[in-house]
């Protein structure tokens, strides 16, 4: 049995912590208090593929949004979860009033079609 699942070697009595798979890579020591409650909400969604999507769009671009940017990313944030989710997929059409610059800016960043910047 050891052979077929590859394990030659001793087992370990310690079991192997696993390395960090998601969560924020960007600190927010140099965001201004309003960046900083945006970051932190984007990573705190509820459901964890909503955390992933809007958390690491903050973690790359939340230091670069203009005001009027930040004001259209707040709105997202409060979008239910299901809601974003649907419009991502686009099993529903982006409502005209959410359907803004920054929100094309997240479909193209998590479809790897995002400007580079420079």
């Amino acid at each position: 049995m050891a052979a077929y699942l590859g394990m030659n070697a001793r087992p370990s009595l310690r079991p192997e912590v696993p390395k960090k798979m998601s969560g924020t890579t960007r600190t927010s020591a140099d965001l201004d208090p309003r960046r900083r409650r945006l970051l932190f909400r984007a990573w705190h969604r509820g459901i964890r593929e909503m955390d992933l999507i809007m958390g690491r769009f903050a973690d790359a671009e939340i230091g670069e949004l203009s005001e009027a940017e930040l004001d259209q990313f707040e709105a997202l944030i409060e979008v239910p979860d299901r809601d974003l989710f649907k419009w991502l997929t686009g099993e529903v059409e982006t409502p005209s009033n959410y359907d803004t610059s920054v929100w094309q800016r997240v479909r193209a960043f998590h479809r790897h079609d995002a400007p580079i910047h420079s």
